[in-house]
């Protein structure tokens, strides 16, 4: 049981406390006994979430229509790389695509680490399309082409700090009986005073915020694996300025169990999705001193709108509204109404070694 584990780990520690980051990486990420790597659907209405790409195929095949003609401008190779691919969904739609509309041959790697995960794809791509799975970005060789994700950053372990009284906490875990509480102790961790220092981050009385310390070297391990070409980072998230709200003084760091959203993530260890909003100007620093340079960042909705989603949309009507043309045409306006999914996550573009066209 995962409680076990977790009364062993923080019984282990040096103060009876482990931090949040330590608490995540447990519940999320043990080999056998975190959420992500049980075999235990997720995505979708029998699981605890949904993404984009669950709702229609049409994202993944707006992003492989995008890259055949960035490819194409830029002169680059045509090799894609997505961290992190869930069901498969996406990269069946992209490879869909992506067969239909080019005969250029395309390289699509995936970096997957759970092994549900791993089974999931194999049934919905295999044997029609290939691909190569590793589990691991220290698996690859660098290459010249995309690197893609979709909800990577958010759901990476972060410590969670907060200031009371003018002194900085570190917000820690703790365990008695079966029953997980918070304590807060002063703020010791250098690298989180270097994260608070180097992006200019001044927390307000009272507030609490999660810090992404992994963030930097999941950044330098993109920039190692990519010699030439783009980053496309899709995820929600906020700004420096946009962290000042005083509807985020408590932070964002929360679960989904079950399509409902918990506050307590202490809650239903192992069996429950932990995620936050990332540090966007945090992962535009870390990429421009990785070699990453900041390109655009735009909401999902524009992205695909300045992708070109409207032609889709013109270049296919039925009028029977049951039709797979209507559902699809309905699938599409529902990710740029502004009032869809999409207005909540944004794509954030990089370069290296090029200063391409990326939009028409």
């Amino acid at each position: 049981m995962m409680i076990t584990y977790l009364k062993r780990l923080i019984s282990n520690s040096e103060t009876n406390l482990i931090s949040y980051a330590e608490y995540i990486d447990a519940v999320l990420y043990h080999p056998e006994l975190g959420y992500y790597m049980k075999n235990k659907q997720k995505i979708g209405s029998q699981g605890d979430f949904i993404t984009t790409s669950n709702i229609s195929d049409i994202y993944g095949r707006m992003m492989a229509k995008w890259f055949t003609r960035v490819c194409r401008e830029n002169n680059l190779k045509p090799i894609f790389c997505e961290i992190g691919a869930g069901n498969g969904r996406f990269a069946h739609a992209f490879l869909q695509e992506w067969e239909e509309s080019t005969k250029t041959s395309l390289t699509y790697i995936i970096v997957e680490s759970s092994p549900y995960h791993l089974h999931l794809q194999n049934e919905i791509l295999k044997p029609k399309f290939r691909v190569k799975q590793v589990h691991s970005l220290n698996q690859l060789d660098p290459f010249e082409g995309m690197v893609f994700s979709n909800e990577l950053f958010d759901a990476l372990p972060v410590h969670v700090i907060e200031k009371d009284d003018g002194q900085l906490f570190e917000v820690m875990v703790g365990i008695n009986n079966e029953s997980l509480y918070e304590v807060k102790v002063p703020l010791t961790n250098p690298f989180i005073f270097s994260f608070l220092e180097e992006s200019r981050f001044e927390l307000k009385e009272k507030q609490r915020i999660e810090v992404p310390l992994l963030m930097e070297g999941m950044v330098r391990d993109i920039s190692r694996v990519l010699k030439k070409g783009i980053v496309v980072t899709a995820d929600y998230g906020y700004t420096n300025e946009e962290w000042k709200h005083p509807s985020r003084k408590k932070g964002s760091l929360r679960g989904y169990y079950q399509h409902q959203m918990i506050h307590d993530v202490l809650e239903h260890p192992g069996d429950m999705d932990i995620t936050t909003h990332i540090h966007f100007d945090w992962l535009i620093q870390k990429g421009e001193q990785a070699e990453l340079l900041f390109h655009t960042k735009l909401r999902q909705d524009e992205f695909l709108l300045k992708a070109g989603i409207l032609k889709e949309l013109e270049n296919h009507y039925d009028p029977n509204p049951f039709s797979e043309v209507s559902k699809r045409n309905r699938a599409i306006r529902s990710l740029i109404m502004p009032s869809g999914m999409s207005s909540f996550f944004h794509l954030v573009l990089q370069q290296k070694g090029m200063i391409g066209n990326l939009f028409p």
